[in-house]
């Protein structure tokens, strides 16, 4: 006789923290060994996850996380955009605006530097609190080159050096105290009326992306 068919089973989707990046190479290489490294023991339980995306400016990357929102996301899932401030004539300060409240009111978290994410990787180094009008004045007139060539042995930097987080990770507590120090001072000085992250130079809280890391495996455990 023959067997009796039963349904297909369906594969229980996991809750996934959702990260979109703004840079090619840089953000991602960073943050997916940042997730290999601090979070691979979860994966039975929960998905942290860099996603692949083409988008690359502020809105069209929340744009992008809504959308997948919309279509695919699980009720306890968690979306993260991170982007830059980039020039002010690149980027004005409207459309980050827009990009923002686009974000907060569709629940998506930003992780945010001002002007670049090389300002988070330079305090793995340093404490620096000077700001600058964009990647290429920092990469030039900073100490992030100097610092890379002789605590780490990078000589020649370059946004698609996959060993960068490894060279650069023994400081990633130094920067998470550091990032916070200078929000909270960057938002203290701030003038009224311009208090949004995009108009604070330096900047950068891609401390509570990781953060939020650890934060969503615990809810998940809990569930």
């Amino acid at each position: 006789m023959p067997r009796p068919r039963h349904g297909k089973k369906t594969k229980k989707l996991k809750p996934t923290l959702h990260i979109f990046c703004e840079g090619e190479k840089t953000e991602p290489y960073y943050l997916k060994s940042y997730i290999s490294e601090y979070h691979s023991s979860t994966r039975q339980l929960a998905t942290i996850l860099v996603e692949k995306t083409d988008k690359n400016t502020p809105i069209s990357l929340v744009e992008e996380a809504i959308a997948h929102q919309s279509r695919n996301g699980l009720e306890i899932d968690e979306y993260w955009v991170v982007y830059d401030r980039e020039a002010i004539n690149k980027y004005s300060h409207e459309m980050h605006q827009q990009a923002r409240q686009r974000a907060i009111a569709n629940g998506i978290e930003i992780a945010f530097s001002n002007v670049c994410f090389e300002h988070w990787l330079l305090l793995h180094l340093e404490d620096h609190r000077r700001g600058y009008s964009n990647c290429t004045e920092l990469l030039k007139q900073s100490s992030f080159k100097a610092l890379l060539a002789s605590k780490c042995g990078i000589k020649n930097y370059d946004k698609g050096l996959p060993i960068l987080f490894e060279k650069i990770k023994h400081g990633i507590n130094d920067a998470k105290i550091r990032a916070e120090s200078i929000c909270n001072s960057a938002v203290k000085d701030a003038e009224v009326g311009k208090e949004a992250p995009h108009y604070l130079n330096p900047y950068t809280d891609v401390h509570k992306l990781l953060d939020a890391m650890k934060g969503f495996e615990e809810k998940v455990k809990k569930k």
